[in-house]
């Protein structure tokens, strides 16, 4: 099968990359319906949930094209797709709910998350600078981090669980067994889900590597455009949902944290697999997100929001940088 998809046709390729996405999208989704009804048979908390198999399952898109890129040796891919889906998450997914309904920011995204997701790039880019290569000492330390941010999470969650006190834990209790599926369901939806990704990421791949090479891209420009974007439509559906619902802090915190998690843990587990070699490329882009996380900092900041204007201004500035490395 990657054979045949390697060497097929341009609009061949190009229906493979879109069934690649819908099972990478799809999968997910079974996933962490599976696996999240399993977390409340054994009566794990809803908040721990939504830190770890929810979180995780919005970045499994990511998470699967990565580790088959570095699997099959295609690093560029691997580093381009986490650089421009977390940069596509910081301008587009964000921007985007903020064109929708201002932006409320919570005091400890401000405090926490994302000046973590500002050291998660830094530490990329450091790492991965010398020696222009990220070896498996390296992705060990991202993993390292990953465990530290996940714990802290973990920890304050239940802190104010305990403190907002135990309300309606009864209607709370009742409405999650209702969503509880059968154990051989759950089993059969991880499996369904693990296939899904499985496949769509070993599809995603080849037939985005056959498009570079068949219309002249690089990997590296492929992973930041075509598969970043297409690795990124669950944190846009996500946030986009909860944006219209009017939970935008959720959406917000939905997309740093995808942010720290596809650079932790996402390149941490692909760098252990199979070490990557950095370009100059590399370095000037997740210069180009350390920058733009920096400038969204600043609009948070201004009374705590980012404003209608300012989700426009995030639009255009990723518009401009899909240019420029179009035409670099």
């Amino acid at each position: 099968m990657t054979e045949f998809i390697s060497t097929c046709s341009m609009p061949l390729a190009i229906v493979f990359l879109i069934a690649g996405f819908f099972f990478l999208v799809k999968g997910a989704d079974v996933f962490v319906e599976g696996s999240s009804s399993i977390a409340k048979r054994f009566h794990v908390p809803a908040i721990i949930i939504g830190l770890t198999i929810v979180a995780m399952g919005t970045s499994l898109p990511e998470t699967a094209v990565s580790v088959v890129a570095a699997i099959q040796h295609k690093n560029t891919l691997a580093i381009s797709n986490v650089v421009g889906s977390n940069i596509f998450n910081m301008m587009v997914v964000i921007g985007f709910c903020a064109i929708m309904t201002p932006v409320a920011v919570q005091k400890a995204t401000l405090k926490r998350d994302f000046p973590y997701s500002v050291f998660a790039a830094l530490l990329l880019m450091i790492l991965g600078g010398v020696g222009m290569k990220l070896g498996r000492f390296d992705s060990a330390v991202f993993l390292v981090f990953f465990a530290i941010f996940i714990g802290t999470m973990i920890r304050m969650a239940l802190k104010a669980g305990k403190e907002g006190g135990q309300l309606q834990s009864e209607e709370i209790e009742a409405a999650e067994a209702q969503k509880v599926m059968s154990m051989p369901k759950s089993l059969l939806f991880l499996v369904v889900g693990v296939a899904g990704i499985v496949i769509g990421g070993d599809v995603v791949v080849d037939s985005a590597s056959n498009i570079a090479l068949k219309i002249g891209m690089s990997q590296t420009l492929v992973g930041l455009t075509i598969v970043s974007i297409g690795t990124s439509l669950p944190e846009l559906v996500t946030s986009v949902v909860a944006a219209r619902k009017n939970e935008v802090d959720m959406a917000l915190g939905n997309a740093i944290g995808s942010n720290i998690f596809n650079i932790l843990f996402v390149l941490g587990l692909a760098g252990v697999i199979s070490p990557m070699p950095f370009l100059m490329e590399n370095i000037i882009d997740i210069m180009i997100l350390i920058v733009l996380s920096l400038l969204i900092w600043g609009f948070a900041w201004t009374k705590e929001k980012i404003s209608r204007k300012e989700g426009i201004v995030m639009l255009v500035l990723y518009v401009v940088y899909v240019i420029y490395i179009c035409m670099r």
